[in-house]
């Protein structure tokens, strides 16, 4: 709750001190950009949107409103709007794939053959979800890699919360489904 405290007067500074607005950038450009990264699949888009994310905060600062969500719900919001417009103004945007996405070194040690097994199964997922439609994937890009919540998914979307919990039990029913049939392939 303090938390909350503190960056709720952090964002009412941010509306006339640049230095508090400088917190915010800090606190959140880095999982912006991972995001947007994610989404357009160049780093010199990614670092040019992200860019764009911010100054479109900045100019809009005025007019946020806490409504229970945390901020970053806000700044997602306004990437996951200027990405579309992205990919919408592209003839043919490029996604970068899921299946290439890194999982953070844990630092424990794994015998090589349980790493070899834990990298198959990976990429394994990966592909499953790499065959996603773009919203399932982004739903579940934001539900795993970001750990953001259904309320924060459903105000990126535009969405209520109940329509982005059925769209993720009907993701996860076809992931399901996805699995089971590549475990009994039809002959």
């Amino acid at each position: 709750m303090t938390e909350d405290i503190d960056e709720i007067s952090l964002i009412n500074r941010a509306r006339t001190d640049p230095e508090a607005f400088g917190i915010l950038y800090e606190r959140y450009v880095e999982r912006i950009y991972n995001y947007v990264f994610f989404r357009v699949g160049n780093s010199t888009d990614a670092e040019d949107l992200t860019s764009k994310v911010f100054f479109k905060a900045l100019m809009n600062i005025g007019g946020y409103k806490h409504m229970g969500l945390p901020f970053s719900a806000w700044i997602y919001r306004i990437a996951h709007n200027l990405v579309a417009n992205y990919h919408r103004d592209r003839v043919r945007g490029r996604e970068i794939s899921i299946e290439n996405l890194s999982l953070p070194d844990t630092g424990r040690l794994a015998v090589p053959e349980q790493r070899m097994a834990q990298n198959q199964d990976y990429e394994f997922l990966m592909r499953i979800v790499n065959d996603l439609n773009p919203q399932k994937r982004e739903l579940i890009l934001l539900k795993y890699a970001q750990n953001l919540s259904n309320e924060e998914i459903a105000f990126i979307f535009g969405k209520t919360e109940g329509a982005i919990k059925s769209l993720y039990h009907r993701t996860l029913l076809e992931l399901r489904d996805r699995l089971k049939e590549l475990e009994n392939p039809r002959i």
